[in-house]
């Protein structure tokens, strides 16, 4: 198999020969057909995660093709379209795993950053953990879904029934969930970097009701908002644009700090709150929802060996929707 590897933190993923890996009890053996990139998977090149698996396969938005199973997985997964997620195991008996909050799991794995992901052409997963997909659906838009899509549905449920929300960092994830807000009838408020005309024009195409940089007002009240770009500095702007009683939800699995503020922006009972990882129920819930909401992925592809170049254009904002490898 070939894979980009990372052998060192803060240096770029090397393309390399590997032997084909082999499913062990209760695992997978996946071909994999499209891999998106999530910004996650810049934190973990970078050195903002600590402690990835080195070396390392990372990549965890991942769709391809079971060709063999492990011990214990029925055979008739042979053959079918999964998609792999970032959480790719938990311990099932913390008390977080049985209060049905595995996201929350004490011991978990995770796929491209404690075990091997998706920049790969072959990649092993949990088969508790790989979600069957629809075998007559495009590969490369279904890869965003897998962090972007759930990341970014966790974050709207926890935000609340809200009319009007605003969605900070108008990337993979709120590009996907501002269209099913769309479809729900809300009025979605784009915040994009300053200045940056083309995301604007992008959110404003897929039906958002305004778009400027997020260092501009909103036109209106918002009754919450979705911070997706890992910028501490963007919590108490949020909180400014919100009502009393509104969310600020934080997305990011990384983000800078958060800078000193005034108590006068969160009083009147705003909150503030963070996103972690998901869970398979996430997943059960969303995948239909995106179906329904006729959710359509904006995409850049790139060749497997040029997973560098694609790291280095979601570093300097230069993309619209999501990166995805195709090996």
């Amino acid at each position: 198999m070939k894979a980009m590897v990372l052998h060192e933190v803060g240096k770029p993923l090397e393309l390399a020969e590997r032997p084909d890996p082999e499913p062990q009890s209760g695992e997978l053996l996946v071909r994999v057909e499209a891999c998106a990139i999530c910004r996650t998977d810049l934190h973990v090149v970078e050195g903002d995660l600590a402690n990835p698996k080195l070396p390392l396969v990372p990549g965890h938005e991942i769709v391809g093709i079971v060709e063999a199973v492990g011990q214990g997985v029925s055979p008739h997964r042979i053959g079918s379209r999964v998609g792999i997620p970032w959480l790719g195991h938990t311990c099932g008996h913390c008390s977080y795993c049985r209060s049905n909050a595995e996201n929350l799991c004490d011991e978990p794995l995770f796929t491209g950053y404690t075990r091997d992901g998706g920049f790969a052409t072959h990649v092993v997963a949990d088969s508790a953990y790989a979600f069957d997909l629809p075998q007559e659906a495009d590969p490369v838009s279904l890869t965003p879904l897998l962090c972007a899509g759930l990341i970014g549905w966790r974050s709207l449920k926890k935000a609340g029934e809200g009319k009007k929300i605003g969605l900070y960092g108008f990337g993979a994830a709120a590009h996907i969930i501002a269209q099913v807000c769309v479809w729900q009838g809300r009025q979605v408020y784009a915040f994009t970097r300053p200045d940056d005309r083309q995301a604007q024009t992008f959110a404003l195409s897929l039906g958002a009701t305004w778009a400027g940089g997020s260092d501009e007002t909103p036109p209106a009240v918002l009754d919450t908002a979705i911070i997706f770009a890992p910028v501490g500095d963007l919590v108490p702007l949020a909180l400014k644009a919100i009502r009393k009683g509104g969310r600020v939800i934080c997305g990011g699995i990384h983000m800078s700090d958060i800078p000193q503020m005034p108590y006068a922006l969160l009083w009147g009972e705003r909150k503030v709150a963070s996103v972690a990882n998901l869970t398979r129920d996430d997943a059960m819930e969303f995948f239909p929802i995106a179906a329904a909401a006729n959710v359509k992925t904006h995409t850049v592809v790139y060749p497997l060996a040029e997973a560098n170049k694609a790291l280095d254009d979601l570093r300097g904002g230069r993309l619209s929707g999501a990166a995805v490898l195709v090996p």
